[in-house]
């Protein structure tokens, strides 16, 4: 009895650990309903950024190469709000190129995994 207990609370578990990672990864925010490229462009910067920390971690980047390439995340960061302030919060299909040319040569100066 109390192995055949443990068996349905563990398929239960991974069952509700299923059902909660399935909906978090569907859900978005009206914000980044109404801003697609501005979500786009910020979970790139976020990626990249995780990126670094993790190159830190692991010896492929010294702290002045991570602090050089966090310096020019945080440039194009702050183009991105430059650029959404003038549109009323959104950036145009254009300058969604821009800052993602701009995400690509930075990406290109992090080390692959």
């Amino acid at each position: 009895m109390l192995r055949s207990t443990r068996k349905a609370l563990g398929v239960c578990a991974a069952l509700i650990s299923c059902a909660a990672l399935t909906g978090t990864a569907s859900a978005q925010t009206a914000w980044q309903k109404d801003h697609p490229q501005r979500t786009e462009v910020n979970n790139r910067l976020g990626n990249q950024d995780n990126r670094i920390h993790s190159d830190v971690k692991n010896g492929t980047l010294t702290k002045a190469q991570a602090a050089s390439l966090h310096e020019q995340d945080h440039q194009v960061r702050q183009e991105e709000r430059a650029m959404a302030g003038q549109n009323g919060g959104h950036l145009t299909k254009q300058e969604a190129s821009t800052l993602n040319a701009q995400e690509n040569a930075l990406s290109k100066q992090i080390p692959p995994k």
